[in-house]
């Protein structure tokens, strides 16, 4: 066993581990960070990067197919092969080569291994060949190992041994049909991939599609993805699952079965924290943690967390801003300097409360930024909602044969600032980070009237909502 001593140690290099290091090697720190599996994490190998691969190429035959002049030059459906392994590329065939030397690089120390809290400022990191290292950091430990699918308590499925999303995205071999537990992000993005990659698609919801936005998004997602061929059985339970040599079988609750090939589970996250030693420091070993907006736990001086385990935005981007604000201020506490930590401050994760964006890649794309209606009013809030039709404006008629979409406004009438907006239709998410900058710089409605849309561009709808406030 040996021992090293650092001023920070980061548990887990995914993203948001490898931000907080990087922040606070810039902020004159020594930094080791700790990883078990991939260096990049769950998004780059697992999640965002091999999902959006896996996309890409079906909206881009859509996008063809739409527009007069590009569709008579499409003569077939996506080359599967052709996109699997583009996918491949894309996560780097499952190798850290180039993450691991962009932590040299960037002066960040690696130690293979899990790493376990054992002691104040202390982890305990064991390597695959049973080798211990013991890390003391002078100053701060930071929790990022980030989140795990959930598997929910139905009978028969852990036997079934189901996919999550870590299968689903690098699959090797595409089913010939597959159903999906879930109605969330995840869970349609992932029908929209197998349905253009061939599988014959069930989704079981136990509500209705993309819980927790608008309902412009869950409706419009569902009418398309029925009119691509799935089957989506919304308002539906499953109560076993059993698998068998040719497939599974899924009985749901009114007795109705559902077979397939596979079984993929979208249904939530759990934090990546069993057995990382959350209980030698008071808190509750698997369960998520709970921290300050400085990304400092609640009632210790050294121990931080940021991303999935916080559970306050269980995105790569938002785990990512935390991080940026986790590593600076662990330099500055280390620095003895003050901290920017009012409303909006340098130091504060104030996004995640009220600004946090989130783009769902499936057919049509939503962009989603703020409160939603709902969301608003149960937070008192006074609101004018308007939707506006996509296909209405010039530069939808450009950009799209056959664009479909709305766009939707969530007003503080009080303020007279945007605290909400949802886009549906091809390629807004483009439009998402306008509306992110309006929400969090609280620019009131009379200025954004002086900011002017380019002609013929979908951003057009900033003007439409802005005349039907009645400006």
């Amino acid at each position: 066993m040996s021992t090293r001593e650092y001023d920070l140690v980061v548990i887990g290099a995914g993203p948001v581990g490898e931000n907080v290091a990087d922040r606070a090697v810039r902020g004159g720190l020594s930094v080791a960070i700790v990883e078990s599996e991939l260096v990049g994490g769950e998004c780059s190998y697992w999640a965002c990067m091999p999902s959006k691969a896996l996309l890409r190429a079906p909206a881009a035959l859509r996008a063809a197919r739409d527009v007069a002049g590009a569709a008579e030059a499409v003569t077939g459906g996506v080359d599967v092969a052709a996109v699997l392994a583009r996918r491949d590329r894309i996560v780097h065939e499952w190798q850290d080569t180039s993450q691991v030397d962009w932590l040299q690089g960037a002066g960040i120390d690696l130690i293979r291994g899990f790493g376990r809290v054992t002691a104040e400022r202390e982890v305990s990191v064991e390597a695959a060949d049973g080798t211990v290292t013991v890390l003391r950091a002078r100053h701060a430990v930071a929790v990022c190992t980030g989140s795990a699918a959930l598997i929910p308590d139905i009978d028969g499925l852990v036997d079934a041994a189901p996919w999550t999303s870590r299968e689903a995205t690098a699959v090797r071999d595409v089913p010939a049909s597959l159903v999906i537990l879930g109605g969330g992000v995840v869970a349609v993005e992932m029908a929209t991939a197998f349905v253009a990659l061939g599988s014959t698609v069930t989704v079981i919801a136990r509500s209705g599609l993309l819980g927790g936005m608008e309902e412009i998004a869950g409706e419009a997602v569902a009418a398309s993805l029925r009119a691509a061929g799935a089957t989506l059985r919304t308002g539906a339970q499953a109560t076993r699952v059993e698998r068998a040599e040719d497939g599974v079988t899924v009985t749901l609750a009114d007795g109705a079965v559902v077979q397939a090939e596979e079984i993929l589970v979208a249904t939530g996250r759990v934090p990546r924290t069993s057995g990382i030693g959350l209980d030698v420091v008071g808190l509750e070993d698997g369960g998520w943690i709970d921290v300050d907006d400085t990304l400092r736990v609640r009632g210790s001086e050294w121990l931080y967390a940021a991303g999935d385990v916080t559970h306050r935005a269980l995105l790569t981007h938002q785990g990512k801003y935390q991080a940026r604000i986790a590593g600076d201020v662990i330099a500055r506490r280390a620095r003895g300097e003050d901290l920017d930590t009012q409303a909006w401050g340098r130091h504060a994760a104030m996004a995640d409360h009220s600004a946090v964006p989130q783009v769902v890649f499936a057919d049509p794309e939503v962009a989603a930024v703020g409160a939603t209606a709902a969301s608003a009013r149960a937070d008192g809030l006074d609101v004018t909602v308007i939707d506006y039709d996509l296909s209405w404006i010039a530069g939808a008629s450009t950009h799209s044969d056959r664009f479909e979409g709305t766009a939707r406004a969530v007003i503080d009438d009080a303020r007279g600032v945007l605290v909400g907006a949802t886009f549906v239709g091809p390629d807004t998410a483009e439009l998402l980070h306008a509306a992110t900058i309006a929400i969090v710089g609280e620019v009131p409605l009379h200025r954004l009237w002086h900011a002017v849309p380019a002609y013929p561009t979908i951003s057009e709808v900033w003007l439409r909502w802005l005349e039907e406030y009645g400006l």
